[in-house]
C-alpha cells in the first residue's frame, strides 16, 4: 500500500506520534504544543464531502492532513483488486467474520469496504477505504428538482447558484456523463431499455442520469478486454474494471498532487475533545488490516473538517457532547437523520432475455412527481441476490423522508446507538408510494396483452440482498428485519446543529463538511451529487469569509 505523504508531513506526523501518551486528552494537549509543530488543518473522512475540503484548501495554500479509518486501494491489473458480490471474501466487509450481504457465509476479518450498521429497525451501509462512499455506490450522480431541494434546505440554501455553478463543479470533476446510446443498445442493457420503454409509456418520463464512470471501460468490458464489474452491477464492494471515477482518481488524486495533502489510512478516530486553547485534540487508533490495534495517535489541531460520513460523524459529535469533550455542542446534534426514504421493488414476469446480473447500475431513472402520496423516483438495476430470475427487473427507488432519525449515546456500551421509528406512518407511507409507482410502471407493458407484476410488496428494505447481522456474540448471523438503506444522510444538520456554511455551533475551526449535514433526504435522488455541491458551495464560503484564515 502505497502512502503519498510529502516530507514534510512525515517529519510532523512521526513528531505528534511521538509526543501522543496515554494521559488524558486535555494534558495531551500541553504536551504536544510544546514538542511539536502543530497541525493546521486535519479532514476526517475520504469520501465525497472530505474529498472536497481536502482539494480546496489544499489549492487555498494550506497544508492538510487526512485520516481515513479505512485502507487504500490502489487498481491492480489482475483484476482482483475487491471482492466480488457473489463469492464475497474479508475485502468485502469492514472488520466482519462473515458476509454482510446475501447468505451469511464466513470471512477473514478484514479492513474491508463495506460497512453494515445496524440500529433500532434500520439498516446502514457505509463506505470505508480511501475514497469513502465513491468505492461502494453505484455511481449515480443525480441532481433533485428545484420544488424537492427547496422542500429538503427550507430555502437556506440557494438552488439557483447550486444548479448554476455547484452541481456543475461537481459533475466536472467526477468526470460524470450519462450511459451513450451505443452502449445502452448493447444486449447486456435489455432490461434497463424496457425499463425505460414501460416508463415512457406509463408517463413516467425516464432519462439517463450522469454517472461516475468511464464508459470507455465498460465497453472494454463488454468486449472482454477487462473483467465485467458494472456491466453486472457489481459495485457493492468495489469495482475491478477501474471503470469507476472514485473519489481517489479525481478530488484526491488532484489535491496530493499539489503535494499539500497527506492521506493516513487505518486511522480509526475515537476521540475529539476541545482544547484549552481554543484548537481540537484528535485521537485515533492506527490499526492493521485485520483491525488489530497498532498504536494510538494523539494530534492537535487548529482547523478541523469532519467528513467520517453521515453516521460517523453524527457519532463522534453525539459521543463528544455526552461524554462533555465537547459540552458546547447544542442539543440539534444527532437530529434529523433519514434514511433518503429509500425502497426497493422488482417487476417480474417480463422478457425472459432479460438475465439475471446483467443491466449495470442506476443508469435510468423516471420520477413519478404525481404520485398521489409524495413525489417519488425510481432508478433500473442489475439483478442481483438470491432472488434473481429471468425476465425480472429490480429498482430503487426514493422519496421525500422525513428526517425523524435520532442518535443517542449509550453509556453501557460507551458507544452511540441509531434510532429509527420505520412503523410511523411518515415512514411507511414511503412504501404505499413506491408500490404506486411501480405499478404504473407496469401498466406501460402493453405487449400482446400481458402485463408484468410486482414481484413482492414495495418495502424499505432490499429483497434481493438482505443484509446480515449477528445481533449477540455467540448468535448465528441472520437476515436483519429492519429498513435498509444505503444513503444515510443528517444527523448534523445545515442551520440547525451548525450555521449555513458548516461550522460547528459554539466552536470555531470546527466544521461539517459531508452528508449529515442533510436533513433526511435529498430530493428523492442518489444523495452523492447534492453533498459534493454542498460541499464546494460551503467551502467557498469558507475560505472567502476567511473562516480557516
Amino acid at each position: 500500500m502505497t502512502k503519498s505523504i510529502s516530507r514534510r508531513a512525515v517529519i510532523k506526523t512521526a513528531a505528534l506520534a511521538g509526543a501522543a501518551t496515554a494521559l488524558p486528552s486535555v494534558n495531551v494537549m500541553g504536551a504536544l504544543a510544546a514538542t511539536s509543530e502543530p497541525i493546521d488543518t486535519m479532514v476526517i473522512g475520504s469520501g465525497f464531502g472530505g474529498a472536497v475540503a481536502a482539494l480546496r484548501m489544499t489549492q487555498a495554500g494550506q497544508d492538510v492532513v487526512m485520516l481515513e479509518r479505512g485502507k487504500r486501494w490502489p487498481l491492480q491489473d489482475d483484476g482482483d483488486t475487491f471482492s466480488s458480490l457473489l463469492d464475497p471474501d474479508g475485502r468485502s466487509a469492514w472488520l466482519s467474520d462473515f458476509a454482510i450481504l446475501g447468505e451469511p457465509k464466513p470471512i477473514d476479518r478484514y479492513v474491508g469496504v463495506l460497512e453494515l450498521i445496524v440500529g433500532n429497525a434500520i439498516a446502514a451501509f457505509a463506505g470505508a477505504g480511501v475514497g469513502g462512499g465513491s468505492l461502494v455506490y453505484a455511481g449515480a450522480l443525480y441532481q433533485p428538482p428545484q420544488f424537492l431541494f427547496d422542500r429538503v434546505f427550507d430555502r437556506t440554501v440557494d438552488y439557483w447558484e447550486m444548479d448554476q455553478r455547484y452541481f456543475p463543479r461537481a459533475l466536472e470533476v467526477l468526470d460524470a456523463r450519462p450511459i451513450p446510446q451505443f452502449l445502452l443498445n448493447q444486449p447486456a442493457y435489455d432490461g434497463p431499455r424496457i425499463w425505460a420503454r414501460m416508463a415512457r409509456r406509463s408517463g413516467l418520463n425516464p432519462r439517463r442520469i450522469p454517472m461516475g464512470l468511464d464508459w470507455r471501460i465498460v465497453a472494454k468490458e463488454l468486449l472482454g478486454k477487462v473483467p465485467p464489474s458494472v456491466v453486472v452491477g457489481d459495485f457493492w464492494y468495489g469495482n475491478n474494471s477501474g471503470a469507476k471515477n472514485t473519489l481517489d482518481r479525481n478530488y484526491l488524486k488532484q489535491a496530493e498532487n499539489t503535494g499539500r495533502l497527506s492521506i493516513l489510512p487505518q486511522h480509526n478516530v475515537t476521540v475529539i475533545s476541545e482544547g484549552p486553547d481554543g484548537r481540537y485534540v484528535v485521537e485515533a487508533d492506527e490499526i492493521d488490516e485485520n483491525g488489530a490495534f497498532v498504536s494510538k495517535r494523539t494530534y492537535v489541531v487548529s482547523k478541523l473538517f469532519l467528513a467520517a460520513g453521515s453516521i460517523g460523524t453524527s457519532k463522534l459529535l453525539v459521543k463528544a457532547k455526552a461524554t462533555a469533550t465537547l459540552p458546547k455542542l447544542n442539543d440539534e446534534v444527532g437530529l434529523h437523520w433519514g434514511n433518503n426514504g429509500d425502497f426497493f421493488g422488482a417487476i417480474s414476469e417480463l422478457p425472459k432475455r432479460i438475465k439475471p446480473f446483467e443491466g449495470g447500475t442506476a443508469i435510468m431513472a423516471a420520477e413519478d412527481y404525481q404520485n398521489s402520496i409524495m413525489p417519488v423516483s425510481v432508478e433500473a438495476f442489475a439483478q442481483w441476490g438470491t432472488e434473481a430470475e429471468e425476465g425480472r427487473i429490480y429498482s430503487i427507488g426514493m422519496a421525500p423522508a422525513p428526517a425523524l432519525g435520532s442518535f443517542t449515546y449509550n453509556s453501557e456500551t460507551n458507544d452511540v446507538d441509531l434510532l429509527w421509528p420505520a412503523a410511523d406512518p411518515r415512514i411507511t407511507a414511503i412504501n404505499a408510494a413506491g408500490a404506486e409507482a411501480f405499478e404504473r410502471l407496469a401498466t406501460g407493458w402493453n405487449e400482446r396483452g400481458h402485463r408484468p407484476r410486482l414481484a413482492k410488496a414495495v418495502e424499505q428494505r432490499s429483497f434481493g440482498m438482505r443484509p446480515n447481522f449477528r445481533r449477540h456474540r455467540n448468535a448465528e448471523p441472520g437476515p436483519v428485519d429492519a429498513s435498509a438503506t444505503a444513503h444515510p444522510v443528517g444527523g448534523v444538520v445545515l442551520d440547525r446543529a451548525t450555521d449555513n456554511v458548516g461550522q460547528v455551533r459554539n466552536y470555531d475551526g470546527l466544521f461539517v463538511i459531508d452528508g449529515a449535514l442533510v436533513p433526511g433526504n435529498t430530493g428523492s435522488t442518489n444523495p452523492a451529487l447534492t453533498i459534493t455541491a454542498l460541499a464546494e458551495r460551503n467551502i467557498d464560503r469558507i475560505l472567502s469569509d476567511n473562516l480557516v484564515g
